[in-house]
């Protein structure tokens, strides 16, 4: 997917609002797709997120958190841990399936069918310049932010 452009979406957004993809309103927008609000991994991502925000305010970004729960869930996930960008919900699974995150996967012994995290980053014309697919969450906002402190 790489120099590849994202075609505009909006999603319901924390703070009732709608969030609209276009225009882009910095210079790179993260858009990082998690599993589940409150689940550990999820957690430490949306965390290491938050405590480099202002370093990629810095670097002319902005950040996006996107999963397929409601909006009440990613409030109560925003408010618990002081998160200061936006948690979209994709209840319909539309943008999950435009990016390609959703998998079957192995959990406990079952197959579900789930989001994969995933990570993508957009220049100022909704192209992506970088995307890592299946990633660990410790450590991958520092790895993400490096990638934009580079545009």
């Amino acid at each position: 997917m790489p120099n590849q452009a994202v075609a505009d979406f909006t999603l319901p957004a924390t703070g009732g609002v709608d969030f609209k993809l276009y225009p882009i309103r910095s210079k790179s927008l993260v858009i990082y797709f998690y599993p589940k609000d409150s689940t550990p991994g999820c957690t430490t991502e949306a965390q290491q997120f938050r405590d480099l925000y202002d370093e990629f305010k810095e670097a002319g970004s902005d950040i996006v958190g996107i999963s397929r729960d409601s909006i009440k869930s990613h409030e109560g996930f925003k408010a618990r841990f002081t998160l200061p960008f936006a948690l979209l919900s994709d209840e319909e699974e539309k943008v999950c399936g435009q990016f390609g995150v959703l998998k079957k996967k192995l959990m406990y012994g079952k197959t579900v069918h789930g989001v994969v995290r995933s990570t993508f980053v957009l220049d100022n014309k909704g192209i992506i310049r970088k995307e890592w697919r299946g990633l660990t969450a410790e450590g991958h906002a520092d790895e993400v932010l490096d990638f934009v402190q580079t545009l």
